[in-house]
């Protein structure tokens, strides 16, 4: 299966929303001229210097926690917690899980991102090493 986009870039600071509600993300700034895959959340394979893991990507807006029409790239690691801001992080984008759309509470999202985890995990078992 060929990937929908690989994206590199740096690890940024956030909102910091998503670790207040036990979501934690990598928010990416893509390199410069990166090609970014249309809105939406997706399963993807995420590469850091500690290992290959397994992520749910949304790119694009928020509707549920803010009216910022920028555009954000953030990655829900799959049983990772460390502090990597400033590092360098590759995104192999490779399945379209759903479109964005707006929820009702953050328990609605909380709820619908373990979904995702679990379809990206089904999907990508292969890429995990640990």
């Amino acid at each position: 299966m060929l990937p929908i986009a690989v994206i590199t870039g740096t690890v940024i600071h956030g909102k910091g929303l998503g670790r207040t509600v036990g979501m934690p993300t990598a928010n990416l700034r893509p390199q410069r001229g990166s090609e970014i895959p249309p809105e939406g959340v997706y399963a993807s394979v995420v590469h850091l210097k500690d290992g290959t893991f397994i992520g749910v990507t949304n790119i694009g807006r928020r509707p549920t926690v803010d009216n910022d029409s920028r555009a954000t790239i953030e990655t829900n690691i799959e049983s990772f917690d460390k502090d990597i801001y400033g590092e360098t992080m590759t995104l192999t984008v490779m399945y379209f899980l759903r479109p964005i759309r707006r929820m009702e509470s953050l328990k609605e999202v909380r709820n619908q991102v373990q979904k995702d985890k679990e379809k990206a995990k089904e999907l990508l078992e292969s890429y995990s090493e640990h």
